[in-house]
């Protein structure tokens, strides 16, 4: 079986870098798998990505070296497994509130004896090489979401669930739960108590052993949350990059349309 490259580099305690791809085009998974990433993500929850979206920007990823991974819509079974099927070395769940839920998480993601999932890995087979069976327990990540103010009140429980590999933050869904809508939802969190919110997920999750992830929305805050210690960060989505390049572009010819138009304005005076 193919190795999971997150597994690779938090073992090697080397920083994941996490592409997110939001957008169900095959295309830009292709383009995105070759760009350098560890790992991609295909975002099922709020993405506009169904299940025949992600296999085939799963294969497209086949031909990188680049983990396939992706963020289901929800707790629930029959999405967690068919993602599996298809060839996601990892899975990211949302909405994980307590200890319960992480143990549920993790059985769906492991065979028996260590869960119950069920066997039939249709296109992974292909996909992630041969023993997989025997070796996908060990080899495919599962990530439990802290995003909710119950879950950050149940952490420690969560953290210390025997099988979960990791633990993901979405500040923005977070922030929503901890502060009780008080501030308004997004990335790159300045405020300093929503760094100290983020940072004790980081550090519960360095108590246990497990990855932290974080999404974020600048290669800045990337960096930054590097720094402070986690383990895997997501870079811009594929719709941030897209939208960012493309105000950026027509950004700069309008500024430079203006600039011509000023500078033939001033020709034009001075001649007269």
């Amino acid at each position: 079986m193919i190795k999971n490259r997150v597994k690779k580099a938090f073992g090697e305690k080397r920083p994941v870098i996490n592409a997110w791809c939001s957008i169900a085009n095959p295309f830009i998974s292709e383009i995105l798998a070759a760009q350098g990433y560890d790992s991609i993500t295909v975002d099922m929850q709020h993405g506009v990505v169904d299940y025949t979206d992600a296999v085939r920007m799963f294969q497209t990823m086949r031909a990188s070296n680049t983990t396939p991974m992706a963020r289901v819509p929800w707790l629930e079974p029959g999405i967690i497994m068919k993602s599996l099927d298809a060839g996601a070395y990892g899975i990211i769940c949302p909405m994980i509130n307590n200890r319960a839920q992480a143990e549920e998480l993790v059985s769906y993601v492991r065979y028996p004896p260590k869960g119950t999932r069920s066997f039939g890995p249709t296109r992974a087979l292909y996909g992630a090489g041969d023993n997989y069976y025997k070796e996908a327990n060990e080899n495919v990540t599962c990530f439990a979401m802290i995003e909710t103010g119950e879950a950050y009140s149940n952490l420690r429980e969560i953290v210390t669930t025997p099988g979960l590999d990791g633990v993901y933050i979405g500040p923005a869904d977070l922030t929503l739960g901890v502060t009780n809508g008080k501030l308004p939802p997004g990335l790159d969190r300045q405020e300093p108590e929503m760094i100290e919110c983020i940072k004790n997920v980081m550090f519960a999750c360095k108590d246990e052993g497990i990855i932290a992830g974080i999404h974020t929305g600048s290669s800045e805050y990337a960096i930054r949350a590097i720094e402070w210690g986690f383990d895997l960060v997501t870079l811009l989505s594929d719709v941030r990059l897209l939208s960012g390049a493309a105000k950026q572009n027509i950004s700069e010819v309008k500024k430079g349309l203006n600039l011509i138009t000023k500078s033939e304005t001033d020709d034009q005076t001075s001649s007269y």
